[in-house]
């Protein structure tokens, strides 16, 4: 069931060809946990390139920036990418839950989102550079870190919140409760040594956690409740605010 699941989570969190099968999906939607689980593969998917690139090249930071891009991106795709373009869109909005939905399910790309993912973009670069003046075991552990409190930041906001409306947000409330969180947060608690004895990995984590709890506080005001947009948007956010919690923490550690 768990393997199932994570499965399932590795094939709505990345571009593999797994867990495609509604099987494997259904099993997602029940286990929390498979959000942090997946989350381990992710993260070390994405921070090899990284690692590679800080140890053979760190006074070239900026391609390991572009490594850091091309990591996510190309493991990642898109589809979480608009959840914090919509987002963006929705917080511009002068209006109460309604409006703010609504332009959420506009296909027009407007001044927030374009903001939102630029931001995002710009954030994500601007950790790789800070990546780069890392050792490179801290920089990995960093990266998988940060993926596995952003990750347990998606989790909280299924155990957590409530959905605004039927979709792809009530597919995960529905199937889970506050106790759902508790086995997400033990399966987290292995990311807390990624980086040794360096405090950079628990601050990782700590933001990632953090960054999902307020988006989904701000959503049950500013929406009436969470969304497919609301995972995708905090997925997102959290990774990037989490990676430079990292390396802010081991910097000054």
């Amino acid at each position: 069931m768990v393997l199932t699941a994570v499965r399932g989570a590795l094939g709505f969190l990345t571009r593999l060809p797994v867990g495609t099968e509604e099987e494997a999906w259904t099993a997602f939607r029940r286990t929390p946990a498979a959000f942090v689980l997946a989350a381990y593969p992710i993260g070390a998917l994405i921070a090899l390139p990284v690692g590679v690139g800080a140890w053979l090249i760190p006074e070239i930071e900026g391609t390991v920036a572009a490594l850091l891009l091309v990591g996510v991106i190309g493991l990642t795709g898109v589809n979480h990418a608009d959840g914090i373009a919509d987002l963006g869109d929705a917080a511009v909005v002068h209006g109460g839950p309604e409006q703010r939905r609504a332009v959420m399910k506009d296909t027009t790309v407007g001044v927030g989102a374009v903001l939102a993912l630029t931001s995002t973009l710009v954030g994500l670069a601007l950790a790789g550079l800070a990546l780069a003046g890392c050792p490179p075991l801290i920089a990995v552990g960093v990266v998988v870190a940060g993926e596995v409190g952003t990750k347990l930041g998606m989790a909280a906001i299924a155990c957590l919140g409530t959905a605004a409306h039927e979709g792809l947000g009530s597919a995960f409330t529905a199937e889970t409760d506050p106790r759902g969180l508790l086995a997400p947060a033990a399966a987290a608690l292995f990311a807390l040594g990624a980086t040794g004895w360096s405090p950079a990995a628990p601050a990782a984590v700590l933001v990632g956690l953090s960054t999902g709890v307020v988006v989904m506080v701000w959503a049950r005001r500013a929406l009436g409740g969470v969304s497919g947009d609301v995972f995708g948007g905090a997925n997102e956010l959290g990774r990037v605010l989490a990676l430079h919690a990292g390396v802010i923490a081991w910097t000054l550690s």
